[in-house]
C-alpha cells in the first residue's frame, strides 16, 4: 500500500463551538512522511502544527493541539477520524480559527464531503503502528484504557456509564472498517446533559452550542427532535473520539483498544505509554 495525499483543494466552513464564529478550513496535498498538518491561516506568520499526540495541549471538552507559541486548534477529533478512516496520510489543513468548525456535532458532514474529493497515491509506502505489547493508562477513579495487539487493522472495545436512564450502560465492540464507521459511527453526535450546557453558557463558553450540533439530554429526555441517530450514539461517538485521537499517533495502528468510561485525556496518555517504550511497537 502507498500513502495518499488530497489531488485537488478543498474548502468546508462550519461555526466554532466555543467562540460562535464562522470557521473554515481549507485541505491542500501535502509531501509524503509530511502526516496531518494544521496552519493558522489567521495569524501573521501562519503557524504549523502537526497533528501528533506530544502536540496535545488540552483534553478538556475536546483535542487541541498547541506549539510553544501557545498557538492552538481545538476540537481536531472529528476530523481526524474522518482522515483515518479515509487512508489520507498526507495533508496540510489551513484553519482561520483556533477551532475546526463543530459542524452537526458528528463527523458525518466532514465524511461526506471529504469523501467526494479525489485522493493521489503517492510512490511511498504507507507505513502502519503495530502494537506489540498491552500498554495501558489507569486515572485514579480507576478508569482504564489499554492498546493491546491485533491480527489486523483497529479494534475497539468501549463501554461507558452513565447515570442519565437514557444512556446508562452501552457498549461498543467491533473491527473499524469504513462501512461501520460511515453507517454506525460517523453520524453520532457529540452529546451533553442540560445542566452542563447552562453552565458552559455562564462562564462564557460554546456560544456557537445548540441543538443543532448536539445532542443534549435532560434527565430521562433526548431534546433533541428526532432523538437519537442510533440505539448506542452515546458510546459510539466515544468511538468516534478514540479514533481520531489514536490518529495522532501519526500512523493508522494494528491494535486493539480498550477503554471504559474513558475520554480524550485517557487516548492521549495511553499512547505516551506506548510511545515510551520502542519495544511496545514496531513500523510495518
Amino acid at each position: 500500500m502507498f500513502q495518499t495525499t488530497f489531488a485537488i483543494s478543498a474548502e468546508i466552513k462550519g461555526v466554532g463551538l466555543h467562540s460562535g464564529l464562522e470557521s473554515k478550513m481549507t485541505f491542500y496535498p501535502a509531501e509524503p512522511n509530511s502526516g496531518i498538518v494544521f496552519v493558522r491561516s489567521d495569524l501573521p506568520d501562519k503557524p504549523k502544527i502537526p497533528a501528533l499526540y506530544s502536540n496535545v495541549v488540552d483534553t478538556r471538552n475536546c483535542t487541541c493541539l498547541g506549539d510553544k507559541n501557545k498557538n492552538i486548534v481545538s476540537t481536531i477529533e472529528h476530523l481526524m477520524s474522518v482522515l483515518y478512516i479515509m487512508g489520507v496520510d498526507n495533508a496540510i489543513i489551513e484553519v482561520s480559527n483556533p477551532e475546526l468548525p463543530i459542524m452537526d456535532g458528528s463527523a458525518e458532514e466532514i465524511y461526506n464531503i471529504l469523501k467526494e474529493v479525489p485522493l493521489r497515491e503517492q510512490r511511498v509506502k504507507k507505513k502502519f503502528l503495530k502494537v506489540l505489547k498491552e500498554v495501558s493508562y489507569t486515572d485514579d477513579k480507576g478508569n482504564k484504557i489499554s492498546l493491546a495487539p491485533s491480527s489486523h487493522g483497529l479494534r475497539i472495545n468501549f463501554e461507558i456509564e452513565f447515570p442519565s436512564p437514557i444512556v446508562g450502560h452501552q457498549e461498543f465492540h467491533g473491527r473499524i472498517e469504513e462501512n461501520i464507521y460511515a453507517l454506525e459511527i460517523a453520524p453520532c453526535r457529540t452529546f451533553c446533559e442540560k445542566s452542563q450546557v447552562d453552565y458552559l453558557k455562564s462562564i462564557g463558553l460554546i456560544k456557537g452550542g445548540n441543538l443543532g450540533n448536539a445532542l443534549v439530554l435532560d434527565g430521562d429526555t433526548v431534546l433533541n427532535s428526532g432523538g437519537m441517530k442510533h440505539p448506542n450514539e452515546c458510546v459510539n461517538h466515544k468511538v468516534l473520539d478514540a479514533i481520531g485521537d489514536m490518529y495522532t499517533s501519526g500512523y493508522s495502528i494494528i491494535g486493539e483498544l480498550t477503554a471504559s468510561k474513558t475520554g480524550h485525556f485517557h487516548n492521549n496518555e495511553v499512547l505516551k505509554v506506548l510511545f515510551s517504550d520502542e519495544s511496545n511497537y514496531e513500523l510495518v
